[in-house]
């Protein structure tokens, strides 16, 4: 091998870690951010893991105890407590997606479109192929332990109320269901998709990032549209008007004749559901991954990494 070959050869290998640093670098206020956010999410969740929802469960027993004892007293404050501070965590769980479309669309691939800092990197060590691929692969590692790691202290957080706290909320509570499981990972990840995909598209970062935002929510609609039929409900008809079982999700009901059929997912549907949602989300997110490195073949007409 010629000189002139090696020198070649030792220049380009070091291009796809280059690549990882200067996106590290770029977006470092962003990374500290979301580091944050989900360590301050991460405490949340195990204070209402532990003395939070013991304080509320110590609550319910002396109000149950009291009856209808006017005189009797209870912890009130640790209800209103434990309530308020699960709603916190619920919603920032739940928020994740659209926090991360806004960053992909506004700041990740709209704004280095903008400002040129992309072709600057077209131009001088990577291929347009290579440079999305890192920017959706190295976010994508962040956000999956990120919300992965959420998800799981949030079911922690909830089962530790369940059956002990008389307001909590229902396992098939919109914001509560999606934040117990894989599937609030699965719409990050479609946030960071549809960001993309919205910076590609329009290339400038206020604009991309109301588009990123109107994409994660259309995903999140058509999501929980179809979330109730992705596993078969089970049903049971009866005289007159019910309710499903106690602890289900009442998904439908009729009358038929002189009998009332409802429809309903209980419990121990949890699962199932879960798993083909985030399928259902994962099957999304690889349409608008598709669809990103398709608009950038359009965009730059390279669509082969060197």
């Amino acid at each position: 091998m010629t000189t002139t070959a090696m020198t070649a050869g030792a220049l380009a290998a070091p291009a796809r870690p280059r690549l990882t640093r200067w996106l590290l670098r770029l977006h470092r206020p962003a990374l500290s951010v979301w580091t944050a956010l989900v360590l301050a999410a991460a405490a949340l969740l195990l204070l209402l893991h532990g003395p939070l929802t013991d304080a509320a469960a110590e609550g319910w027993r002396q109000y149950n105890h009291c009856a209808f004892n006017a005189s009797c007293t209870y912890d009130q404050k640790a209800i209103l407590r434990y309530k308020d501070w699960y709603n916190y965590a619920t919603l920032t769980v739940c928020a994740l997606p659209f926090l991360v479309a806004a960053w992909a669309g506004g700041a990740l691939i709209g704004g280095e479109l903008e400002s040129g800092t992309a072709r600057l990197a077209w131009a001088q060590s990577s291929t347009p192929v290579r440079w999305l691929t890192v920017r959706l692969a190295v976010p994508a590692v962040a956000v999956t332990v990120g919300a992965g790691l959420l998800a799981w202290l949030h079911q922690l957080a909830w089962s530790a109320g369940r059956g002990r706290i008389d307001t909590a909320s229902p396992w098939y509570d919109l914001f509560t269901f999606h934040a117990n499981g894989p599937t609030i990972v699965a719409l990050t990840l479609a946030g960071l998709a549809a960001g993309a995909l919205a910076g590609l598209l329009l290339r400038r970062t206020l604009p991309a990032l109301g588009l990123a935002l109107l994409l994660t929510g259309a995903v999140c609609v058509a999501t929980q549209a179809l979330l109730p039929h992705l596993w078969p409900a089970l049903g049971r008809t009866g005289p007159g008007y019910f309710y499903s079982p106690s602890g289900s999700w009442q998904v439908s009901g009729r009358e038929i004749a002189d009998q009332y059929h409802v429809t309903y997912h209980p419990y121990s549907h949890f699962w199932p559901l879960q798993l083909t949602t985030t399928a259902l989300v994962l099957a999304m997110t690889a349409l608008l991954t598709l669809a990103c490195f398709l608009v950038l073949r359009r965009l730059t007409g390279k669509a082969a990494p060197r």
